[in-house]
Protein backbone atom coordinates (compact mmCIF):
# COMPACT_ATOMS: atom_id res chain seq x y z
CA UNK A 1 0.00 0.00 0.00
CA UNK A 2 1.80 2.98 -1.30
CA UNK A 3 1.93 6.37 0.15
CA UNK A 4 2.96 10.21 -0.41
CA UNK A 5 3.95 12.50 2.78
CA UNK A 6 1.86 15.56 2.11
CA UNK A 7 2.95 17.65 5.06
CA UNK A 8 6.16 17.77 7.39
CA UNK A 9 6.38 19.96 10.48
CA UNK A 10 8.91 19.82 13.45
CA UNK A 11 6.66 17.54 15.51
CA UNK A 12 3.94 15.98 12.97
CA UNK A 13 3.51 14.78 9.73
CA UNK A 14 0.84 13.59 7.39
CA UNK A 15 0.48 11.18 4.58
CA UNK A 16 -2.26 10.27 1.86
CA UNK A 17 -2.62 6.99 0.09
CA UNK A 18 -1.28 6.33 -3.77
CA UNK A 19 -4.79 4.93 -4.77
CA UNK A 20 -7.83 6.10 -6.40
CA UNK A 21 -10.21 5.46 -3.72
CA UNK A 22 -12.86 8.39 -3.14
CA UNK A 23 -11.47 9.66 1.04
CA UNK A 24 -12.14 6.50 2.48
CA UNK A 25 -9.62 3.11 1.35
CA UNK A 26 -11.10 0.33 0.36
CA UNK A 27 -9.23 -1.38 3.00
CA UNK A 28 -8.31 -0.49 6.71
CA UNK A 29 -4.84 -0.75 7.44
CA UNK A 30 -2.24 -0.61 9.80
CA UNK A 31 0.80 2.43 10.66
CA UNK A 32 3.89 1.78 11.78
CA UNK A 33 6.56 4.37 13.10
CA UNK A 34 10.04 2.88 13.90
CA UNK A 35 8.49 -0.48 14.21
CA UNK A 36 5.90 0.85 16.58
CA UNK A 37 2.69 -0.23 15.81
CA UNK A 38 1.19 3.83 16.14
CA UNK A 39 -2.37 3.83 14.38
CA UNK A 40 -4.90 0.71 14.18
CA UNK A 41 -7.42 0.23 11.16
CA UNK A 42 -7.52 3.33 9.74
CA UNK A 43 -9.82 3.84 7.20
CA UNK A 44 -9.21 6.87 5.19
CA UNK A 45 -6.51 7.94 2.83
CA UNK A 46 -5.39 10.69 4.56
CA UNK A 47 -3.78 10.52 8.12
CA UNK A 48 -1.53 12.55 10.55
CA UNK A 49 0.59 11.49 13.25
CA UNK A 50 1.73 14.24 15.76
CA UNK A 51 3.84 14.29 19.03
CA UNK A 52 7.23 13.69 17.11
CA UNK A 53 10.66 14.96 18.06
CA UNK A 54 12.28 17.86 15.56
CA UNK A 55 15.12 17.23 13.23
CA UNK A 56 14.43 13.53 13.53
CA UNK A 57 14.39 10.98 10.69
CA UNK A 58 11.59 8.35 11.20
CA UNK A 59 10.69 5.07 9.41
CA UNK A 60 7.31 4.44 8.62
CA UNK A 61 5.17 1.70 7.12
CA UNK A 62 1.91 0.34 5.91
CA UNK A 63 1.79 -3.25 5.23
CA UNK A 64 5.34 -3.94 2.97
CA UNK A 65 5.91 -0.19 1.90
CA UNK A 66 8.85 1.46 3.97
CA UNK A 67 9.59 4.75 3.44
CA UNK A 68 11.67 7.41 5.78
CA UNK A 69 11.43 11.06 6.40
CA UNK A 70 12.72 13.64 8.67
CA UNK A 71 10.55 16.36 10.81
CA UNK A 72 12.15 19.83 10.88
CA UNK A 73 14.31 21.95 12.27
CA UNK A 74 13.11 22.78 15.52
CA UNK A 75 15.52 26.10 17.78
CA UNK A 76 13.34 26.22 20.71
CA UNK A 77 10.14 24.99 22.67
CA UNK A 78 7.81 27.24 24.70
CA UNK A 79 5.34 26.43 26.99
CA UNK A 80 2.07 28.45 27.16
CA UNK A 81 1.61 27.88 30.76
CA UNK A 82 5.10 29.17 31.74
CA UNK A 83 3.64 32.52 30.42
CA UNK A 84 1.09 32.83 32.72
CA UNK A 85 -1.79 30.37 30.61
CA UNK A 86 -3.94 28.79 33.26
CA UNK A 87 -6.55 26.74 30.96
CA UNK A 88 -9.29 26.82 33.08
CA UNK A 89 -11.73 27.60 30.74
CA UNK A 90 -12.74 31.26 32.46
CA UNK A 91 -10.02 32.86 33.16
CA UNK A 92 -8.60 35.41 30.50
CA UNK A 93 -5.18 33.76 28.68
CA UNK A 94 -5.23 36.27 25.55
CA UNK A 95 -2.10 38.00 26.98
CA UNK A 96 0.06 34.57 28.15
CA UNK A 97 -0.73 33.49 24.74
CA UNK A 98 0.36 36.31 22.76
CA UNK A 99 3.70 36.95 25.32
CA UNK A 100 4.34 33.46 23.99
CA UNK A 101 4.22 34.02 20.79
CA UNK A 102 6.04 37.72 20.84
CA UNK A 103 8.52 36.13 22.91
CA UNK A 104 9.45 33.21 20.56
CA UNK A 105 12.32 33.22 18.35
CA UNK A 106 12.62 32.19 14.64
CA UNK A 107 11.40 28.14 13.99
CA UNK A 108 9.96 27.81 17.62
CA UNK A 109 7.42 25.82 18.34
CA UNK A 110 4.72 27.49 21.11
CA UNK A 111 2.59 24.30 22.53
CA UNK A 112 -0.59 24.92 24.24
CA UNK A 113 -1.22 21.68 26.54
CA UNK A 114 -4.62 19.94 27.22
CA UNK A 115 -6.74 22.67 28.47
CA UNK A 116 -9.78 25.67 27.54
CA UNK A 117 -7.83 28.61 27.04
CA UNK A 118 -10.40 31.67 27.03
CA UNK A 119 -9.24 34.00 24.95
CA UNK A 120 -9.64 37.13 22.63
CA UNK A 121 -8.10 37.82 19.53
CA UNK A 122 -4.12 36.83 19.50
CA UNK A 123 -1.75 37.62 16.56
CA UNK A 124 0.71 35.46 15.19
CA UNK A 125 4.19 36.43 13.52
CA UNK A 126 6.72 34.58 11.42
CA UNK A 127 9.00 31.51 11.61
CA UNK A 128 6.55 29.89 14.17
CA UNK A 129 4.53 26.68 14.87
CA UNK A 130 1.37 26.55 17.31
CA UNK A 131 1.10 22.98 18.14
CA UNK A 132 -2.75 22.55 19.80
CA UNK A 133 -2.11 19.40 21.84
CA UNK A 134 -4.79 16.60 22.30
CA UNK A 135 -7.66 17.99 24.68
CA UNK A 136 -6.64 21.82 24.32
CA UNK A 137 -9.00 24.44 23.32
CA UNK A 138 -8.58 28.09 22.17
CA UNK A 139 -12.07 29.22 23.53
CA UNK A 140 -13.00 32.75 21.81
CA UNK A 141 -14.47 35.54 24.43
CA UNK A 142 -17.92 36.05 23.32
CA UNK A 143 -17.82 39.97 24.33
CA UNK A 144 -17.30 41.49 20.86
CA UNK A 145 -15.77 45.06 22.64
CA UNK A 146 -12.65 42.69 23.44
CA UNK A 147 -11.37 42.34 19.57
CA UNK A 148 -9.80 44.59 18.43
CA UNK A 149 -10.84 46.23 14.92
CA UNK A 150 -8.58 45.55 11.97
CA UNK A 151 -8.84 48.81 9.43
CA UNK A 152 -10.09 47.92 5.70
CA UNK A 153 -6.45 49.88 4.53
CA UNK A 154 -2.73 50.27 5.12
CA UNK A 155 -0.85 53.61 3.68
CA UNK A 156 2.59 52.15 2.70
CA UNK A 157 5.64 54.70 2.69
CA UNK A 158 5.34 54.61 -0.97
CA UNK A 159 1.88 55.98 -0.62
CA UNK A 160 -0.35 52.66 -1.93
CA UNK A 161 -3.08 51.30 0.24
CA UNK A 162 -3.11 48.12 1.25
CA UNK A 163 -6.26 46.12 2.19
CA UNK A 164 -5.73 44.11 5.30
CA UNK A 165 -9.43 43.60 6.25
CA UNK A 166 -11.85 42.34 3.98
CA UNK A 167 -15.51 41.33 3.93
CA UNK A 168 -17.40 39.35 0.99
CA UNK A 169 -14.18 41.05 -1.30
CA UNK A 170 -14.02 44.20 -0.42
CA UNK A 171 -11.75 46.13 1.80
CA UNK A 172 -14.35 46.39 5.16
CA UNK A 173 -12.94 47.25 8.79
CA UNK A 174 -13.61 43.51 10.45
CA UNK A 175 -13.08 42.71 14.05
CA UNK A 176 -9.46 40.82 14.39
CA UNK A 177 -9.39 36.95 14.74
CA UNK A 178 -8.56 34.46 17.19
CA UNK A 179 -6.15 33.56 15.39
CA UNK A 180 -4.82 36.05 13.04
CA UNK A 181 -2.14 36.38 10.65
CA UNK A 182 -1.26 39.50 8.33
CA UNK A 183 2.02 39.37 6.46
CA UNK A 184 3.77 36.06 8.50
CA UNK A 185 5.48 33.71 6.70
CA UNK A 186 6.54 29.82 7.56
CA UNK A 187 3.99 29.62 9.79
CA UNK A 188 1.88 26.37 10.87
CA UNK A 189 -1.28 25.96 13.29
CA UNK A 190 -0.79 22.01 14.13
CA UNK A 191 -2.43 19.64 16.46
CA UNK A 192 -5.30 17.19 17.51
CA UNK A 193 -6.90 20.52 19.83
CA UNK A 194 -9.52 22.58 19.01
CA UNK A 195 -10.25 26.38 17.53
CA UNK A 196 -13.70 27.06 19.11
CA UNK A 197 -14.93 30.71 18.75
CA UNK A 198 -17.82 30.12 20.49
CA UNK A 199 -20.17 32.04 18.18
CA UNK A 200 -23.04 30.23 19.77
CA UNK A 201 -22.60 31.75 22.65
CA UNK A 202 -21.79 35.26 21.73
CA UNK A 203 -23.88 38.02 19.56
CA UNK A 204 -21.97 37.39 16.29
CA UNK A 205 -25.01 35.52 14.59
CA UNK A 206 -27.76 37.42 15.63
CA UNK A 207 -26.03 40.62 13.31
CA UNK A 208 -24.47 38.57 10.03
CA UNK A 209 -24.87 41.67 7.45
CA UNK A 210 -24.10 44.79 9.22
CA UNK A 211 -21.22 46.42 11.42
CA UNK A 212 -22.56 45.66 14.14
CA UNK A 213 -20.08 47.74 16.28
CA UNK A 214 -18.07 49.20 13.84
CA UNK A 215 -16.94 45.85 11.62
CA UNK A 216 -17.62 43.14 10.15
CA UNK A 217 -17.80 39.80 12.05
CA UNK A 218 -14.28 37.49 12.69
CA UNK A 219 -13.38 34.24 10.94
CA UNK A 220 -12.09 31.33 13.02
CA UNK A 221 -8.48 31.42 11.53
CA UNK A 222 -7.75 34.44 9.41
CA UNK A 223 -4.16 34.67 7.63
CA UNK A 224 -3.65 37.88 5.11
CA UNK A 225 -0.77 38.17 2.67
CA UNK A 226 1.18 34.65 4.20
CA UNK A 227 3.16 32.67 2.62
CA UNK A 228 4.23 29.37 3.62
CA UNK A 229 1.30 28.69 5.57
CA UNK A 230 0.40 24.99 7.15
CA UNK A 231 -2.43 24.22 8.62
CA UNK A 232 -2.76 20.69 10.06
CA UNK A 233 -5.12 18.60 12.20
CA UNK A 234 -7.14 20.56 14.35
CA UNK A 235 -10.99 21.24 14.41
CA UNK A 236 -12.16 24.28 13.90
CA UNK A 237 -15.66 25.46 14.98
CA UNK A 238 -19.23 27.63 15.54
CA UNK A 239 -16.75 30.39 13.78
CA UNK A 240 -18.50 33.99 13.57
CA UNK A 241 -18.21 33.56 9.95
CA UNK A 242 -15.98 31.74 7.65
CA UNK A 243 -13.66 29.03 9.40
CA UNK A 244 -10.86 29.59 7.60
CA UNK A 245 -9.51 32.44 5.21
CA UNK A 246 -6.47 32.90 3.47
CA UNK A 247 -6.88 35.83 1.17
CA UNK A 248 -3.71 37.06 -0.51
CA UNK A 249 -1.41 34.01 0.38
CA UNK A 250 1.28 32.11 -1.27
CA UNK A 251 1.91 28.31 -0.48
CA UNK A 252 -1.02 27.32 1.80
CA UNK A 253 -1.50 23.49 2.99
CA UNK A 254 -4.74 22.84 4.59
CA UNK A 255 -4.31 19.33 5.76
CA UNK A 256 -6.48 16.88 7.75
CA UNK A 257 -9.13 19.22 9.61
CA UNK A 258 -12.12 19.43 11.02
CA UNK A 259 -14.54 22.35 10.03
CA UNK A 260 -17.97 22.31 11.80
CA UNK A 261 -20.30 24.78 12.38
CA UNK A 262 -24.15 24.65 12.83
CA UNK A 263 -26.03 23.99 10.08
CA UNK A 264 -28.06 27.15 10.47
CA UNK A 265 -25.72 29.15 11.43
CA UNK A 266 -25.22 32.22 8.94
CA UNK A 267 -21.75 32.57 6.38
CA UNK A 268 -19.70 29.69 7.94
CA UNK A 269 -18.19 28.50 5.36
CA UNK A 270 -15.20 25.89 5.80
CA UNK A 271 -12.78 26.87 4.15
CA UNK A 272 -12.73 30.48 1.05
CA UNK A 273 -9.11 30.28 -0.44
CA UNK A 274 -9.06 34.22 -1.99
CA UNK A 275 -7.07 35.42 -4.40
CA UNK A 276 -4.18 32.98 -3.52
CA UNK A 277 -1.90 31.25 -5.77
CA UNK A 278 -0.84 27.66 -4.65
CA UNK A 279 -3.89 25.94 -2.05
CA UNK A 280 -3.69 22.29 -1.36
CA UNK A 281 -7.29 21.82 0.61
CA UNK A 282 -6.35 17.77 1.40
CA UNK A 283 -8.05 15.07 3.78
CA UNK A 284 -10.74 18.19 5.41
CA UNK A 285 -13.91 17.25 6.68
CA UNK A 286 -16.55 19.56 6.32
CA UNK A 287 -20.21 20.24 8.03
CA UNK A 288 -20.50 24.03 8.00
CA UNK A 289 -23.49 25.98 8.21
CA UNK A 290 -22.71 27.92 4.10
CA UNK A 291 -20.48 26.40 1.54
CA UNK A 292 -17.88 24.13 2.41
CA UNK A 293 -15.04 25.55 0.15
CA UNK A 294 -15.35 28.77 -1.26
CA UNK A 295 -13.03 29.89 -4.02
CA UNK A 296 -13.21 33.67 -4.39
CA UNK A 297 -10.61 36.20 -6.14
CA UNK A 298 -12.31 40.13 -4.73
CA UNK A 299 -14.91 42.08 -5.79
CA UNK A 300 -14.43 45.02 -8.77
CA UNK A 301 -15.09 47.73 -6.51
CA UNK A 302 -14.27 51.48 -5.85
CA UNK A 303 -10.78 52.24 -4.42
CA UNK A 304 -10.00 48.67 -4.64
CA UNK A 305 -6.61 47.26 -5.50
CA UNK A 306 -6.47 45.28 -8.75
CA UNK A 307 -7.90 41.73 -8.30
CA UNK A 308 -5.51 39.09 -7.91
CA UNK A 309 -5.94 35.61 -9.95
CA UNK A 310 -7.27 32.70 -7.26
CA UNK A 311 -5.00 30.07 -8.59
CA UNK A 312 -3.11 26.47 -9.01
CA UNK A 313 -5.71 25.11 -6.15
CA UNK A 314 -5.69 21.01 -5.23
CA UNK A 315 -8.55 19.88 -3.29
CA UNK A 316 -8.78 15.54 -2.71
CA UNK A 317 -9.36 13.21 -0.44
CA UNK A 318 -12.15 15.79 0.98
CA UNK A 319 -15.73 14.61 2.74
CA UNK A 320 -18.45 18.06 2.63
CA UNK A 321 -21.35 17.13 4.63
CA UNK A 322 -24.41 19.55 5.24
CA UNK A 323 -23.17 22.23 3.25
CA UNK A 324 -25.11 25.05 1.24
CA UNK A 325 -22.80 23.96 -1.48
CA UNK A 326 -19.64 21.43 -1.97
CA UNK A 327 -17.36 23.25 -3.89
CA UNK A 328 -18.41 26.68 -4.74
CA UNK A 329 -16.66 29.35 -7.25
CA UNK A 330 -17.60 32.94 -6.55
CA UNK A 331 -19.60 35.45 -6.51
CA UNK A 332 -16.72 37.80 -5.62
CA UNK A 333 -14.60 36.61 -8.35
CA UNK A 334 -13.50 39.74 -10.49
CA UNK A 335 -9.75 38.16 -9.85
CA UNK A 336 -10.65 34.91 -11.72
CA UNK A 337 -10.14 31.33 -10.77
CA UNK A 338 -7.61 29.34 -12.69
CA UNK A 339 -5.96 25.64 -12.59
CA UNK A 340 -8.74 23.67 -10.27
CA UNK A 341 -8.32 20.39 -9.94
CA UNK A 342 -10.25 18.42 -7.35
CA UNK A 343 -10.69 14.81 -7.10
CA UNK A 344 -11.34 11.80 -5.24
CA UNK A 345 -13.83 13.84 -3.16
CA UNK A 346 -17.13 12.32 -1.05
CA UNK A 347 -19.80 15.36 -1.16
CA UNK A 348 -22.78 14.48 0.85
CA UNK A 349 -26.04 16.03 1.73
CA UNK A 350 -24.85 19.28 0.27
CA UNK A 351 -27.31 21.82 -2.15
CA UNK A 352 -24.79 21.61 -5.04
CA UNK A 353 -21.75 19.98 -5.56
CA UNK A 354 -19.85 22.57 -7.88
CA UNK A 355 -21.35 25.66 -8.36
CA UNK A 356 -20.26 29.08 -9.90
CA UNK A 357 -21.91 31.96 -9.38
CA UNK A 358 -21.02 34.85 -11.01
CA UNK A 359 -22.99 37.89 -13.19
CA UNK A 360 -22.64 40.99 -15.16
CA UNK A 361 -20.57 43.27 -13.17
CA UNK A 362 -17.65 41.21 -11.86
CA UNK A 363 -15.56 42.82 -14.89
CA UNK A 364 -13.77 41.15 -17.76
CA UNK A 365 -10.53 39.98 -15.41
CA UNK A 366 -13.41 37.79 -13.87
CA UNK A 367 -12.19 34.47 -15.84
CA UNK A 368 -12.86 30.99 -14.49
CA UNK A 369 -11.05 28.70 -16.45
CA UNK A 370 -9.51 25.13 -16.81
CA UNK A 371 -11.54 23.20 -13.86
CA UNK A 372 -11.30 20.04 -13.66
CA UNK A 373 -13.79 17.41 -11.36
CA UNK A 374 -12.18 13.71 -11.68
CA UNK A 375 -13.16 10.60 -9.49
CA UNK A 376 -15.79 12.55 -6.85
CA UNK A 377 -19.04 10.40 -5.51
CA UNK A 378 -22.19 12.36 -4.70
CA UNK A 379 -25.12 11.64 -2.45
CA UNK A 380 -28.06 13.27 -1.67
CA UNK A 381 -26.57 16.25 -3.66
CA UNK A 382 -29.66 18.22 -4.41
CA UNK A 383 -28.14 19.42 -7.77
CA UNK A 384 -24.52 18.17 -8.90
CA UNK A 385 -23.59 20.94 -11.00
CA UNK A 386 -24.60 24.45 -10.92
CA UNK A 387 -23.20 27.33 -13.53
CA UNK A 388 -25.06 30.74 -12.87
CA UNK A 389 -24.02 33.71 -14.70
CA UNK A 390 -27.09 35.85 -13.54
CA UNK A 391 -26.63 35.10 -10.31
CA UNK A 392 -28.97 36.94 -7.36
CA UNK A 393 -26.39 38.78 -4.93
CA UNK A 394 -26.78 41.21 -2.59
CA UNK A 395 -24.76 44.21 -4.29
CA UNK A 396 -26.62 47.51 -4.46
CA UNK A 397 -27.16 46.74 -8.51
CA UNK A 398 -28.76 43.22 -7.99
CA UNK A 399 -32.10 44.80 -9.40
CA UNK A 400 -30.63 46.83 -12.18
CA UNK A 401 -31.90 46.07 -16.10
CA UNK A 402 -28.02 45.33 -16.89
CA UNK A 403 -27.60 42.44 -13.96
CA UNK A 404 -30.39 40.52 -15.27
CA UNK A 405 -31.30 41.10 -18.94
CA UNK A 406 -31.47 37.82 -20.93
CA UNK A 407 -30.82 40.54 -24.00
CA UNK A 408 -27.87 39.76 -25.60
CA UNK A 409 -25.63 42.67 -24.52
CA UNK A 410 -22.72 44.55 -25.99
CA UNK A 411 -19.21 42.78 -24.09
CA UNK A 412 -17.22 45.13 -22.19
CA UNK A 413 -15.14 45.83 -19.30
CA UNK A 414 -17.88 44.38 -16.97
CA UNK A 415 -18.34 41.11 -18.70
CA UNK A 416 -17.11 37.88 -16.75
CA UNK A 417 -15.84 34.94 -18.88
CA UNK A 418 -16.11 30.84 -18.54
CA UNK A 419 -13.71 28.93 -20.34
CA UNK A 420 -13.05 25.19 -20.31
CA UNK A 421 -14.56 22.46 -17.32
CA UNK A 422 -13.98 19.48 -17.54
CA UNK A 423 -16.18 16.35 -15.17
CA UNK A 424 -15.39 13.00 -15.61
CA UNK A 425 -15.17 9.43 -13.74
CA UNK A 426 -18.26 10.77 -11.30
CA UNK A 427 -21.12 9.31 -9.77
CA UNK A 428 -24.34 11.16 -8.54
CA UNK A 429 -27.08 8.87 -6.39
CA UNK A 430 -30.12 10.44 -4.57
CA UNK A 431 -30.17 14.05 -7.23
CA UNK A 432 -33.23 15.73 -5.74
CA UNK A 433 -33.52 18.52 -8.40
CA UNK A 434 -31.19 18.84 -11.57
CA UNK A 435 -28.19 16.65 -12.75
CA UNK A 436 -26.84 19.70 -14.12
CA UNK A 437 -27.22 23.71 -14.85
CA UNK A 438 -25.95 25.61 -17.08
CA UNK A 439 -26.86 29.08 -17.60
CA UNK A 440 -24.04 31.45 -19.73
CA UNK A 441 -24.70 34.97 -21.00
CA UNK A 442 -25.72 35.74 -23.89
CA UNK A 443 -23.33 37.74 -25.10
CA UNK A 444 -20.44 35.48 -23.59
CA UNK A 445 -21.68 31.88 -23.76
CA UNK A 446 -19.83 29.35 -21.71
CA UNK A 447 -16.62 28.29 -23.36
CA UNK A 448 -16.71 24.16 -22.57
CA UNK A 449 -18.24 22.11 -20.57
CA UNK A 450 -17.00 18.31 -21.23
CA UNK A 451 -18.76 15.56 -18.89
CA UNK A 452 -17.18 12.55 -19.40
CA UNK A 453 -18.20 8.92 -18.20
CA UNK A 454 -20.62 10.76 -15.40
CA UNK A 455 -23.45 9.05 -13.94
CA UNK A 456 -26.66 10.79 -12.51
CA UNK A 457 -29.29 8.77 -10.47
CA UNK A 458 -32.35 11.05 -9.41
CA UNK A 459 -34.41 9.97 -6.14
CA UNK A 460 -37.78 10.45 -6.11
CA UNK A 461 -37.93 11.63 -2.26
CA UNK A 462 -39.61 15.00 -1.84
CA UNK A 463 -36.81 18.28 -1.37
CA UNK A 464 -37.83 20.40 1.13
CA UNK A 465 -36.01 23.93 -0.27
CA UNK A 466 -34.31 25.73 2.79
CA UNK A 467 -33.55 29.40 3.24
CA UNK A 468 -31.91 29.67 0.16
CA UNK A 469 -34.71 31.03 -2.20
CA UNK A 470 -32.22 29.89 -5.49
CA UNK A 471 -34.35 26.68 -5.39
CA UNK A 472 -37.74 28.12 -6.23
CA UNK A 473 -35.59 30.02 -9.23
CA UNK A 474 -33.78 27.19 -10.35
CA UNK A 475 -37.08 24.75 -10.35
CA UNK A 476 -38.84 27.82 -12.29
CA UNK A 477 -35.97 27.82 -15.16
CA UNK A 478 -35.64 24.28 -15.26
Amino acid sequence: MKFNEIFISSRSASFELDNNDIYYSKEKYDVYIDDKLIKKDVNTNVFSIFNLTPNTKYQIQINDFVKTFKTSFESTVLNVKDFGAVGDGKTDDTYALQAAISSAPDYATIIIPKGTYYISPVFLKSNITLDLKKGATLLGNVDRKNYPIIPAYLTMHDGERVDIGSWEGVPQDIFATILTGIFVENVNIIGEGVVDANAQNSDWWKYPLTKEGGAYRPRGIYINRGKNIGIQGISVKNTPSWNVHPIYCEDVKIIDLYLESDKNSPNTDGCNPESCNGVDIIGVNFSVGDDCIAIKSGKKHEGMNKPIVCQNLNIRNCHMAYGHGAIVLGSEISGGIKNLNVTQCYFEHTDRGLRIKTRRGRGRESVIDNVVFDNIYMDHVLSPFTINMFYNCVDPDKHSEYVWSKEKLPIDDRTPFLGNFTFKNIKADNVHVASAFFYGLPEEPIKSVTIENVEFNVTTEETTPGKDSQWSILNAQI
